[in-house]
């Protein structure tokens, strides 16, 4: 078979979702609302949280970023796969699909730790109530969202520099709406044997090791809930952590389906479809979970409506 050395390879193929044309308006116009709903909800939520000091707290100040990640993140793909639909053309160039996988990895990284922080968080605050704005401290947070950062960023360099070394077959065609990093290995022709063990490597350690901190975390949380007396204050005490439960179920949930059905299944289209539900559906849900019930949010939505409304007002006096 024929190989490209990484240098000469130009442009990949994004088979993308369907290659029915029939169905890609559907798909433009679905993938367009969810991408305006989760930019629009997450912006919303990080204007709340900025502009209420009530929510200047280490919960909302990892909400936040948490937000601020997921618009990231989806953005990493959804906008090239728009593009493509619309323009008709499923070419993305070498420097293009490199970027995708470094930033989708990035962004899917930090949604994983801020994720765990977020439950040590509610850990801190319903098992050590009186001691969490001593530990959970400025300098604490920071600190947790720096390395979070960085641990992303070796992450991604890492597989990218791995992707670097590769040299690729002519038939560049990836059967997914983005270049996902295992599609991608798959193109090669030279052996991928190191980039294999340095995805089960990083996966194995930054998706159990998180995970396992947050089942701990949640266990201690759960424990603490059940020896409180009254169910008034049982009821307080998981309204504070339903919320992020509910998302974390669902990010690990899907994450986990995902990676059962790629392994089970050869059909790399249906792979890509479970796919959506990970990348795009989760950061379109988030804010919806995280301000159904909660009432400090619902009041920071009231307070941000009112703040836009008197300088809508000022700008056309």
């Amino acid at each position: 078979m024929e190989t490209e050395n990484q240098t000469s390879v130009l442009e990949f193929v994004l088979l993308g979702l369907s290659e029915d044309t029939g169905v890609q308006a559907l798909l433009f116009g679905l993938f367009l609302l969810m991408y305006l709903v989760t930019f629009t909800g997450n912006l919303i939520i990080i204007l709340a949280i900025i502009s209420d000091s009530h929510l200047h707290t280490p919960m909302y100040f990892f909400l936040s970023n948490l937000s601020f990640t997921d618009i990231c993140f989806t953005s990493t793909t959804v906008p090239k796969m728009l593009l493509n639909i619309q323009t008709e053309s499923k070419i993305i160039i070498f420097e293009s699909c490199l970027s995708q996988i470094f930033f989708y990895i990035l962004f899917g990284q930090l949604d994983n730790a801020l994720l765990t922080i977020m439950a040590y968080d509610r850990f801190v605050a319903i098992c050590h109530p009186l001691h969490y704005m001593v530990i959970m401290n400025s300098r604490l947070c920071g600190l947790l969202l720096l390395a979070s950062w960085l641990v992303g960023i070796l992450d991604s360099l890492s597989q990218c520099l791995m992707v670097l070394q590769l040299s690729f077959c002519t038939n560049l065609e990836i059967p997914h709406f983005f270049c996902e990093l295992n599609q991608v290995i798959l193109l090669a022709c030279s052996d991928t044997f190191l980039n294999d063990l340095v995805i089960y490597l990083s996966s194995g350690l930054l998706g159990f090791i998180p995970l396992t901190g947050i089942l701990f975390s949640y266990s201690k949380i759960i424990s603490s809930i059940l020896r409180i007396s009254t169910t008034e204050g049982k009821q307080k005490a998981f309204s504070t952590c339903g919320s992020h439960l509910l998302v974390v179920t669902l990010f690990y949930g899907t994450g986990l389906g995902v990676y059962l059905s790629s392994t089970a299944s050869q059909n790399s289209r249906k792979n890509a479809i479970a796919s959506v539900m990970y990348v795009v559906v989760i950061p379109m849900l988030n804010p919806f979970i995280y301000s159904l019930r909660n009432k400090d949010i619902q009041q920071a939505f009231k307070k941000l409506r009112n703040i836009l409304s008197i300088k809508e007002f000022f700008s056309q006096v």
